[in-house]
């Protein structure tokens, strides 16, 4: 019997040539949630026309895309794949963007402003958009095949960090969560865990070092 593996997926527009290489070569598409299927009963059950827009919008440009795990958060959800929204006019709405990996004591969502976050208690966006997340994880994965050394550091360390001679990595859009670049390194800064959980000692770094321009940048 022959059994065929899931097609590679289609770079979403407007990602960074390192993101749309890595999207395309690590990436997988899979089935996944019609909200066409759900938009009559989310529209009976009060959910806005603009907030089932927004989940029908994600769906197309990700919806279904398997990745990489991350190298912080458990991994990140597993297959981008958005769920019913949640919410009330008061506060805004945030919608599910995929099962986590293992068990968690948060998810990941994105928020009212479009934001890439993850939800506990409280809410904790770490990047201005689920493509910030995605161009994160291409970083990452990119800097790791290519830095001389990498340094991982925990808690007040991080704090420690000096990064005058950095310059930030604009594509990754951080919020709490952010890349620095220099002459040599790369530095990424994950600071979602502990602004969302209360937990200062979950403040996380990693440093690569010994990049030369293509290590820095990858495209």
């Amino acid at each position: 019997m022959t059994t065929h593996s899931p097609p590679p997926p289609r770079p979403p527009e407007g990602l960074s040539r390192r993101a749309r290489q890595f999207v395309h070569a690590h990436g997988l598409l899979v089935p996944c949630l019609e909200v066409q299927l759900r938009r009559d009963q989310w529209l009976m059950h009060g959910i806005p026309v603009a907030e089932v827009d927004r989940v029908a919008a994600f769906q197309a440009r990700w919806g279904g895309i398997a990745l990489p795990p991350a190298p912080v958060y458990e991994g990140g959800p597993r297959i981008l794949d958005a769920d019913t929204p949640e919410g009330a006019a008061a506060q805004g709405w945030w919608f599910s963007v995929g099962d986590e990996r293992v068990s968690m004591a948060y998810g990941f969502m994105i928020g009212p402003g479009g934001e890439f976050g993850i939800h506990a208690e409280r809410w904790t966006p770490l990047h201005a958009s689920i493509d910030g997340w995605v161009e994160s994880l291409a970083l990452a994965h990119h800097a790791a095949l290519w830095a001389q050394s990498i340094t991982k550091i925990t808690g007040d360390a991080v704090d420690d960090l000096d990064l005058e001679e950095y310059e930030p990595v604009r594509e990754i859009q951080g919020i709490a969560d952010n890349w620095w670049r220099s002459e040599d390194s790369l530095i990424a800064v994950y600071r979602g865990e502990a602004d969302c959980l209360v937990a200062p000692q979950c403040r996380t770094a990693h440093i690569y070092r010994g990049l030369d321009h293509w290590g820095l940048r990858g495209g």
